[in-house]
């Protein structure tokens, strides 16, 4: 039986070696690419043709998550799986979203990452217990897309004039959007708005 492929995406380039050295223990498993770098996952991908594409959600250009759903769409039969250090309710949700078939933390037990990889290969579900169960009990997302990106271009140091400009908004219109997230998520002002939102996993 041949070894399953898999592409690993991961920026710490420590972390990453370490990644591709653990699952190249395994007989069964075969790293065809490494990247660093989240707009490099879907190139790669159609290069290689991955069963498995093990991604990490925080990466420099598109995000794991955002790479995922478009991996989805370009290559369907490769199964994504999330290692991240983010254990967030939100998060997960987003994920799954995404079209993604697992989801497990970093500080996970080093051999449960062998194991979630031939999970998602077979068509299961591999989702961290904890994790699932936290989702379970969480709110969902309040937010409006446009809310949601207004809020996102906030939490990245944007003004209202700015967030304007890059959504084709007025000024006046973001500040209604900003007003009525923070009553929404039922935060004192937009910097514990945007606290709530990315604690929840609501904006990446």
């Amino acid at each position: 039986m041949p070894a399953l492929r898999i592409l690993l995406a991961e920026d710490v380039h420590m972390i990453r070696g370490a990644l591709v050295a653990l699952l190249e223990l395994e007989p069964d498993l075969e790293v065809v690419a490494d990247v660093d770098h989240g707009d490099a996952i879907v190139p790669a991908a159609l290069l290689h043709r991955p069963d498995v594409a093990v991604l990490d959600i925080d990466l420099p250009g598109i995000d794991g998550l955002t790479a995922a759903a478009r991996l989805h769409e370009q290559l369907p039969s490769c199964r994504t799986l999330i290692l991240t250090s983010l254990g967030r309710p939100g998060t997960l949700r987003r994920a799954l979203g995404a079209h993604v078939s697992g989801y497990i933390l970093k500080d996970a037990p080093p051999d449960q990452l062998a194991t979630a990889v031939r999970g998602v290969a077979s068509g299961r579900r591999v989702i961290d217990p904890q994790l699932a169960l936290s989702a379970w009990d969480s709110r969902e997302n309040p937010l409006s897309q446009r809310e949601t990106e207004v809020l996102r271009l906030a939490a990245q140091g944007a003004d209202a004039a700015e967030i304007a400009g890059v959504l084709h908004l007025s000024s006046g219109t973001v500040r209604n959007y900003l007003t009525s997230v923070v009553t929404k998520v039922g935060a004192r002002n937009r910097v514990d708005a945007i606290r709530i939102a990315e604690e929840a996993g609501w904006i990446p």
